[in-house]
Parts: C-alpha cells; sequence; structure tokens
C-alpha cells in the first residue's frame, strides 16, 4: 500500500492542476448526472437516445451542481479555515472546524440551526449565491446537522446510515499534502461521523480519500491505486465495502478480458446503484477503470463520466466520484474546456481550489 507523502514543492504547477482538476472534474460529473438523478436507465434513454446522455450540448445551460459539489467545497473551506489557523501558528480541531463548515451550509439550504448548534461569522463561501440552492440535499446530512450535535464515531448520529453523502464530499481530504496516507484516513472517517454513523459510510469515504491521495503524486497510476483501495476495503472490516470495492476493480478486468460485455445492467447486478457509500465509490471507480484504454485524458474523462451518469442509481454522486478520481489523476489536461463553461459553479469552485492550494503549498 502506498505510504508516500506527496510534496507539492517537487512539482508545485502539477500539484495545482490536480487540485483545481480534482474539484472541477468532480463538479462536472455532479452537473451531468444530476440532471439524471432521479431518472431510471429507460427514463434517461427515453430523454436523450439510446446513448443516454453523455455531453452538456443535451442539456439546458448553465447545468447547476447539486448538494455533492456543495459539500464538497464546504469540506475544503474547513479544511482551509484549519490550515489558515495553523499558518498563523495557531492549533484547530480539523473536525469541530468541518463541523462548522456544514453548519454554515445547513443554512444556505434554507435550515435554522437549531437552538444547540454553535454559530460563527459568513466567510467568503457562504457569499456565493450560485452555491445558495436546495438541490436535493442527502437526508442523512440534513437531519444529522439539525441535530445540533457534533457527530463521532463514538458518539454517533444517524447510526444506521450509510449513505453516499459521505463519500461525494470526501474528496478533499486527499488532495492534503505532506500528510500519511493513515492521517487522510482518520481525517475523512472523521469528517463522515458528522453526519452518518454506519461503518460503511465512514469507511467508504476514507477509502475515497486515500484513493485520491495516491493519485496525487506525478506518475501515479489508476490501477495502482485502484489495488490499494481493495487493501483499504478489505481491512476496513467492514464486508459489503470489501465486496463493492474488489467486484469493482475484478468487473472491469473481466471486461478487459473479453470475458464479459460491459453493460449498465451488469454494472448495477454487480456494484449497485449507488445510494449508499460502499456502491457510490465503487461504481465511480469503475467508470474510471472501464474507460482507461481511451486515447487522450479527455476522452478516458468523457468516456468514464458517461458510464457513472447513464445507469439507474444516483448518477451524480457517481459521476462526481468518477471525476474527483480522473481530475487528480491527469489534472487539468482531462476537463474539456466547453464543458468547464457550462456549468454555473465552474468559478466558484476553482476560487476554492485556489484557496487550498495557498493555505497548502502556498
Amino acid at each position: 500500500m502506498n505510504n508516500s507523502v506527496p510534496l507539492p514543492q517537487a512539482d508545485p504547477d502539477l500539484f495545482h492542476s490536480k487540485v483545481r482538476a480534482c474539484l472541477l472534474g468532480g463538479a462536472l460529473g455532479d452537473a451531468l448526472g444530476y440532471a439524471v438523478e432521479f431518472d431510471s436507465l429507460d427514463g434517461i434513454r427515453a430523454r436523450f437516445g439510446s446513448g443516454g446522455l453523455t455531453d452538456f450540448s443535451q442539456l439546458d445551460a448553465p447545468a447547476p451542481v447539486s448538494d455533492d459539489t456543495q459539500m464538497t467545497l464546504y469540506t475544503v473551506d474547513g479544511l482551509v479555515e484549519v490550515l489558515q489557523w495553523a499558518n498563523d501558528g495557531v492549533g484547530a480541531d480539523e473536525t469541530a472546524c468541518l463541523w462548522l463548515a456544514y453548519l454554515r451550509w445547513l443554512k444556505t439550504q434554507g435550515e435554522a440551526l437549531p437552538a444547540n448548534a454553535p454559530d460563527q461569522p459568513d466567510r467568503w463561501i457562504d457569499g456565493q449565491e450560485v452555491l445558495r440552492h436546495r438541490r436535493a440535499p442527502g437526508n442523512a446530512c440534513l437531519s444529522g446537522l439539525l441535530t445540533g450535535e457534533m457527530g463521532t464515531k463514538q458518539r454517533p448520529v444517524n447510526a444506521e446510515s450509510k449513505g453516499c453523502g459521505t463519500v461525494m464530499r470526501s474528496a478533499p481530504f486527499g488532495l492534503l499534502p505532506y500528510v500519511s496516507d493513515e492521517t487522510v484516513y482518520k481525517f475523512s472517517a472523521d469528517g463522515a461521523a458528522l453526519t452518518h454513523g454506519h461503518p460503511s459510510a465512514l469507511h467508504s469515504a476514507a477509502v475515497f480519500s486515500a484513493l485520491v491521495h495516491d493519485l496525487l503524486p506525478s506518475g501515479a497510476a489508476l490501477g495502482d491505486a485502484a489495488a490499494a483501495a481493495v487493501e483499504r476495503a478489505t481491512a476496513s472490516g467492514v464486508p459489503e465495502l470489501a465486496e463493492r470495492v474488489a467486484a469493482a476493480v475484478r468487473l472491469e478486468a473481466e471486461e478487459r478480458a473479453g470475458e464479459a460485455h460491459p453493460s449498465p445492467e451488469r454494472m448495477k447486478q454487480a456494484l449497485g446503484e449507488g445510494w449508499v457509500a460502499e456502491e457510490a465509490l465503487a461504481i465511480g471507480l469503475y467508470a474510471a477503470l472501464a474507460a482507461a484504454d481511451a486515447d487522450t485524458p479527455q476522452e478516458h474523462f468523457r468516456r468514464a463520466i458517461a458510464v457513472a451518469v447513464n445507469h439507474d442509481g444516483d448518477s451524480d454522486s457517481t459521476a462526481s466520484v468518477a471525476g474527483n478520481i480522473l481530475g487528480v489523476l491527469y489534472g487539468m489536461d482531462a476537463l474539456p474546456a466547453d464543458w468547464l463553461q457550462a456549468i454555473d459553479a465552474g468559478e466558484t469552485v476553482a476560487s476554492m481550489a485556489d484557496a487550498f492550494i495557498g493555505v497548502t503549498a502556498g
């Protein structure tokens, strides 16, 4: 398993590119998938033809991002606040800062903070009107925050919930430089516990963040990162997570060897629909692997997002995960310029990426 500590100063331009592309790639997948999040595969094909939804030219512009991108950016903001304190020589609890960030996101959804929850002054992100829309936020994310209690692994909120709301917001943990894989894993699991209590919700998010971290160094390989994800999922002690991640890698290998024909129906049978955490991770990873024979990074990105969008399940979360993975793998070379112009929150995502870069690499 890769335990390297990526150092931005070794190639700062590449680090900057990977951070921006991870966040923007996730937003692109989210926005394309959000258009069909609650449609069946048959419904998608009825709207967009037998090939399904594969390009923003099939949608009205600008295409909106959903709660997946909103919460991902609030994860970024929580981490930025921790690092701003640290850079000033003041210690801060990273999980508490994340909780406060998510509570500020809760207010953007039109919810009043519960009386027992702490409040804090707005930060730059809270003034971004493009993020202040209620776009099918996850029930557990809302209800966990509305308790006014800071959920932890020891004192869980939503103890039985393993919805994909933990995975879809957790890529930013993997972008942290100078830290070990184990630290990334812990930060991500603790952040997931703020709203969800089921072990799969915590460990699926952590395996995803560690996968992103494995792809951060120059020369990282998707196959190696996928193998490490299987190892971590197996070591997590969560059977359904281990089964789904291993199935994602195995399914792609069978298709590459010509032992099976790829199809959304086969993907669903092996990996599920993506509404729960381990399924969203598995589908996003599978989509990235299944398109790896593409000739260029952009073709790889387009094809993987199409796989992750066109199925019966949670299309925006699965495509967001795939977009995060390929963004950090390739950097900005993976992202089609016309797609970047097609979403409503592109400038805000890029600004938050720059804020993260500013407090990590300068």
